[in-house]
């Protein structure tokens, strides 16, 4: 029966992806007979599923259009996903999307079995959503693939305050083991970060995600100190500055900085008045490229100028040469 079942929800996962299927597609699939495909068919469709049978060279099965589904089938990654999704959505200071996406997430939540859902739980508790990088430039660079399973694991040792052994292969290249006590994810430029205590170190750590490995839930428990999800941020953000020589310039612009911080939303978080009419929008990345791209948020229209390092003017002087050899040609 259990086989049975858990056959069954397959093909009702492969089926909500709204394609058309020929029994072929699914008998391979599923490694099962023809016989057996048409019987779970026929479950899904005692279950209130409305599936369409099409005959002919080209037949096989799809749901039918405009059909109501019953309960949500997702799967722990696409779970994972939809929490963090959501939940940066809310955060990412965009007017009025707060209540619609945490309404969204609730009804989602409702309808997800309670393993999954203790993972969301302790994602949406121990995750410092919203932060988009060290200063307001975004990065060019592809972000590096995290496993969700690793995510949902470390969230929870986060909720739990479950101490963690694993390896840890650092930006030179060199591997070591670590036993931490970990307190939050943060993702800061599009990549995850665990900040933990260090057992061996004595000290707080920031780890990245994509470089750990052979992670182990110790089972040992630890008292947890205080900790909030600004102050997470800002010691992972200092942690960042330390290893990386980063770039800095100041964007004053003609611009009340209401107006700007309209316009720029969570990224004009650092905006600062200058006075009723003129604000400064600072700036920081790890290089003089990334930390350009973000002129590309400013309103159109709006006067604007860069206040940073010679080598920052050097390279806006030169992209502004080429930018108007590019619209003469």
């Amino acid at each position: 029966m259990a086989a049975t079942t858990s056959r069954t929800l397959e093909l009702l996962s492969l089926l909500q992806s709204h394609r058309h299927w020929t029994a072929r597609e699914l008998v391979d699939r599923l490694d099962v007979s023809d016989r057996t495909l048409r019987r779970d068919v026929e479950r899904l469709r005692v279950l209130g599923y409305g599936i369409e049978s099409l005959r002919g060279s080209a037949g096989g099965y799809r749901l039918e259009a405009g059909t109501g589904l019953p309960p949500l089938l997702l799967t722990d990654d696409e779970g994972v996903a939809i929490a963090v999704g959501l939940r940066s959505q809310a955060t990412a200071g965009l007017r009025g999307a707060e209540h619609t996406t945490l309404s969204a997430l609730a009804k989602i939540e409702q309808v997800l079995p309670a393993a999954l859902r203790r993972r969301i739980e302790a994602l949406q508790s121990h995750a410092a959503v919203g932060t988009g990088g060290v200063g307001s430039a975004r990065s060019a660079r592809p972000a590096p693939e995290v496993d969700s399973e690793l995510l949902g694991l470390l969230a929870l040792a986060c909720r739990d305050a479950e101490r963690l052994r694993f390896r840890y292969t650092d930006a030179a290249g060199e591997a070591s083991a670590r036993v931490v006590e970990p307190y939050r994810l943060v993702p800061v430029a599009r990549r995850w970060y665990l900040l933990a205590f260090d057992r061996d170190r004595d000290d707080w750590r920031t780890f990245r995600l994509d470089r750990m490995s052979d992670v182990f839930q110790t089972r040992v428990h630890f008292d947890a100190r205080p900790m909030t999800d600004e102050a997470a941020r800002e010691r992972v953000e200092r942690a960042l500055r330390w290893r990386v020589r980063s770039v800095s310039a100041t964007v004053v612009a003609e611009l009340p900085k209401e107006e700007l911080v309209a316009h720029l939303g969570w990224y004009g978080r650092d905006v600062v008045a200058v006075d009723a009419s003129t604000c400064a929008w600072p700036l920081e990345a790890d290089s003089v490229e990334n930390l350009v791209m973000a002129l590309m948020w400013m309103p159109r229209g709006v006067a604007y100028r860069v206040e940073g390092s010679p080598e920052v003017q050097a390279f806006l002087a030169e992209q502004a040469g080429r930018f108007a050899a590019a619209a003469r040609s």
